[in-house]
């Protein structure tokens, strides 16, 4: 019976993120010696893996074990290397690791109606403060209490799933093109004209609005500039955001939720 061992590494890509009391180039040249840091994981990828054999002769074994006596040494030398420089600075740093980034309270979104064959669907999505997509709601007219429940939690699913890290891609990738009733001509959007069942139709549209997947549109995207084209360039900005803005979330405080940065200037300086 042989026996292997299967060496798997991988890729951590993290940030570092501090809060400044003033934005200029002395505290930009101080932010690499500071360890108040905030220390969050955004990926961990599948880097390599390695499969080797382990042999069952005395010398292939007294080979294995010089082998993991080198690297145990050469491990722990690194370890206390590293917990000797940054050992004040890590306790200060929280990791997150497979942790669910949760929902702001106050959130943007919008909701998309739209009529497949002889059911209105409804589609409200909700989004992080920079603008990803963390959760969506699915509703309809015609449905029975079990078809009801059931889009309900796999709209839970897909919303935990988004929150946990899981990319819209994948989901639209495993959803686009499936086929089941109710079907067909799609009523009240613009860039959908027809879907091959509702989960079809919902990811297309997430697809097509927060992915920029244009080839599944059935439409171009055509932009109406007639009511801002006579306008100044201070009032046509304000109405463009006041037409892709909700109202009730801004709370109607247009200005006052909008920062001009047109006039920031930031040098930032690298270390040679």
């Amino acid at each position: 019976m042989k026996k292997y061992i299967v060496e798997t590494y991988y890729t951590c890509t993290f940030k570092t993120i501090h809060n400044l009391n003033d934005l200029n180039d002395q505290e930009l040249n101080k932010v690499d010696q500071r360890t108040d840091g905030k220390v969050e994981v955004i990926d961990v990828k599948l880097n390599n893996r390695k499969t080797r054999k382990i042999g069952i002769d005395k010398d292939e074994i007294n080979k294995t074990k010089n082998e993991k006596s080198i690297s145990n040494k050469i491990s722990n030398n690194l370890e206390n290397q590293i917990k000797n420089q940054k050992s004040e600075s890590l306790n200060n740093f929280k990791i997150k690791n497979n942790s669910r980034f949760k929902m702001p309270d106050r959130r943007k979104g919008y909701i998309q109606k739209a009529q497949i064959g002889d059911h209105k669907v409804y589609l409200h999505t909700g989004e992080y403060d920079d603008g990803k997509i963390g959760e969506i709601f699915i509703d309809t007219n015609k449905e029975g209490e079990l078809v009801k429940a059931m889009m309900n939690n796999f709209a839970i699913a897909i919303s935990l799933g988004l929150q946990y890290g899981v990319p819209l891609d994948e989901y639209v990738d495993a959803f686009i093109d499936t086929k089941f009733e109710p079907s067909g001509n799609v009523q009240g959007n613009d860039r959908i004209l027809s879907a091959s069942s509702i989960l079809d139709y919902v990811f297309r549209e997430l697809a097509i609005s927060y992915l920029g997947k244009e080839e599944l549109a059935h439409t171009p995207s055509i932009v109406n500039s007639k009511e801002i084209q006579n306008t100044g360039r201070d009032e046509k900005f304000l109405n463009i955001v006041k037409n892709i803005t909700s109202k009730g979330f801004v709370r109607s405080n247009l200005e006052e939720k909008l920062v001009d940065l047109s006039d920031v200037r930031i040098n930032l300086k690298t270390k040679n």
